[in-house]
């Protein structure tokens, strides 16, 4: 059993699912994306999927996207950069992002 930081340590690594048309094309392939901390290793992303959603994770794939540029009439301003994970489950494995009411 972890103890109370490290598990939230782990709750913490993963900001939110990211959901796009793309992505759930994804989620028919038992495929799930999630933001997560940009200082997060792909062996910490795979405890904490584990751990929070009870399920077996057979691959992790991760991107960085980059900080870009945006202006608002005389204003510029930044994007902010975060880490996606693309987190393949194992196929008796699924994470309900939509419960039924």
């Amino acid at each position: 059993m972890l103890n109370t930081t490290t598990e939230r340590k782990l709750i913490d690594l993963v900001k939110h699912p990211i959901i796009t048309d793309k992505t759930t094309k994804l989620i028919e392939e038992n495929q799930y994306c999630f933001a997560v901390d940009n200082k997060a290793s792909k062996s910490d992303i795979k405890t904490a999927i584990e751990y929070i959603f009870n399920v077996r994770v057979q691959k992790i794939n991760t991107m960085k996207s980059i900080s870009k540029k945006r202006r608002v009439g005389q204003f510029v301003g930044k994007k902010t950069s975060y880490k996606k994970a693309i987190v393949k489950l194992h196929k008796d494995d699924n994470i309900e992002l939509f419960p039924d009411s």
